[in-house]
Parts: C-alpha cells; structure tokens; sequence
C-alpha cells in the first residue's frame, strides 16, 4: 500500500489524520488507554466543560434506542478550576490534539471559559457548544437562534487566538443559517451535529424512561439527519467542517466527507466497539489507496459535483 497522505485541512488545527472522538464518550482519554494508545487519534475532544462543577441530571440517564442512545447526563463535569488543576497536566503528556469542549450559560460564562483555558499551549482548539440554554433570556438554547449563536462565537473569538469550533445543534429548522452565523461570529470550523432531541417511554410503568424526561439521541439512527446537514452546511459556507452523528465505520466516514466534512469525530460507537477510531483510519486509508488518491483531502465534497 502507497503512502497516503491523512492530514486533513482545518483552519488552524493540525491534525496527524481526520479522526476525532466526540466530546462525552471519551471522557479525558483516561477510560480508553487499555485499548490503544490515544497517540494515534487525530484528536481528543474531552468531556464538556463549564464554570462550575455539576453533577449532572438525576438518574436514569440513559436509554437505548433502536440503532441508537438516549442521554440526559446534563454536563456532569468537575468544572473548569479542577478541570486545569487535575486533567489538563494529564493532557498535556498525550501526543495528539487536544480539543476542549466548553458550555456555559450566559455570555459571560464563555467569556471566561475561553480566557481561562486559552494560555495552555497542549489545548490544539476549543470546540464551543452552543446546545446550552441561555438562562439571562428565558433558556432558549443559544444555539437555536442565529443572532444567540453569533453573539456566543464573537465573544469566544473576542477571548483567543485559539483555533475555535462551533458546534451546531440539529434542533433548529435551517441549518445552514446558523451556519452562516457562526462563521459570521468568528468561528474557524464548524462541528455538527450535535445530538437530536427524543425521549423513550417504558410501556410497564407508563412513564418516561429518562428521568429527566427527554434527552439527546446519538447512533446510526441519526446519521441520515446528519450526513443531509453537513452536505448542507458545505453549501452554506467555506469553513472547513468535522462532520459527526452515527459514524460507526469507515465506510460512514467516507460519506461524511464525501458529503463535505474534512474531518470526522466518533461518538457513540466508542461505547460499542473501541477501536472504531482505529478501523476508520485504516479504512480511509484503504480506501483512497484504492481508488488511486494521494491525499484524503481529495475526497472531500465530491459529492457535490
């Protein structure tokens, strides 16, 4: 097999090859050492990070679906102090990209998660979750309005230098609107999708499954909303995308990027199968060796010819 070149082109963001794991199903890279070394990833999105710790949402939390999962964990997280003084130093010794995934509810809460994050030279980008609801107007999530979702990148971009990410939700009716304003906020590429919002109801005790009554659904059974919103989304605006959402193999990867996504993250599939990340690699690789391209980057939107 000829060399193939994997580096995919992401504004400011150096990746050794496309694959990220998503934000929430790898924790701090920590649960997965005994299967691979996390060196070989593209990149890490770490757990969601906020101001303050949380504990999250009551349990139960979970619920399988068919061909995909539940969740209502609420961004249990240790918050940002602790997550500087006890994970990030773990980071730092890792030999890949190290992306932060931050959410916060109000302005200011972004404000501060970016300043504070943004002087530690391991973290490769942050990714900006604008899912959260905005709790200074009402808890409509920022990122369900365009001029919310702008406001939240401007005041990120305003904070660093770093290479930022905006992370679009899918519960929005035009997805290419909030695209185009994030990128008019200031953001460098654009992450999507986040997960769907769904509920499940257990028939015996005739009440809803989750405690939390809904939560966000994840797996295969979103990867059609998603693969329509990165080809979407590719239409909409020339910042490069990482396309996510029920990618479970390579050959859902190949998709992605045919659809647009320069690179791609894997999220639930890492709870079914860890190595993944790993089998998508090889795959890509494969792939392009086969059909004759030098580069992975050359696959990239040709669905769109």
């Amino acid at each position: 097999m000829k060399k193939i070149d994997l580096t995919p082109q992401l504004t400011g963001l150096k990746l050794k090859n496309p694959v990220i794991v998503s934000s929430g199903t790898y924790g701090f890279g920590e649960e997965y050492v005994s299967y691979y070394d996390s060196s070989l990833l593209g990149g890490l999105t770490v757990k969601g990070i906020t101001p303050l710790p949380r504990l999250g949402n009551p349990v139960p939390r979970l619920a399988e679906t068919p061909s995909g999962l539940l969740n209502s964990v609420g961004l249990e997280n240790p918050g940002l102090e602790e997550f500087l003084r006890s994970y990030l130093p773990k980071l730092e010794k890792l030999n890949t990209a190290v992306i932060v995934n931050i959410s916060g509810f109000s302005l200011d809460d972004y404000a501060q998660m970016v300043s504070s994050l943004s002087g530690n030279s391991c973290i490769s980008a942050l990714e900006v979750n604008i899912s959260c609801p905005n709790i200074k107007h009402g808890g409509m999530a920022f990122g369900t309005n365009p001029h919310s979702a702008e406001e939240v990148i401007a005041v990120a971009r305003k904070h660093t230098g770093l290479p930022l990410i905006a992370k679009l939700s899918p519960n929005v009716t035009d997805i290419s609107e909030m695209a185009k304003a994030v990128a008019s906020g200031g953001a460098d590429i654009i992450s999507l999708i986040n997960t769907l919002l769904g509920m499940s109801i257990d028939i015996r005790t005739q009440k809803p499954v989750l405690a939390n009554t809904m939560g966000g659904l994840s797996g295969p059974a979103v990867r059609p909303v998603a693969l329509r919103m990165v080809y979407q989304v590719y239409q909409a605006v020339k910042l490069p995308i990482i396309g996510m959402g029920g990618i479970s193999n390579w050959q859902d990867a190949v998709e992605f990027m045919l659809a647009g996504a320069a690179a791609v993250s894997v999220g639930t599939a890492n709870f079914v199968n860890p190595m993944t990340p790993l089998e998508i690699i090889s795959g890509l690789e494969e792939y392009c060796e086969q059909r004759g391209y030098s580069s992975v980057r050359e696959i990239v939107g040709l669905a769109h010819r």
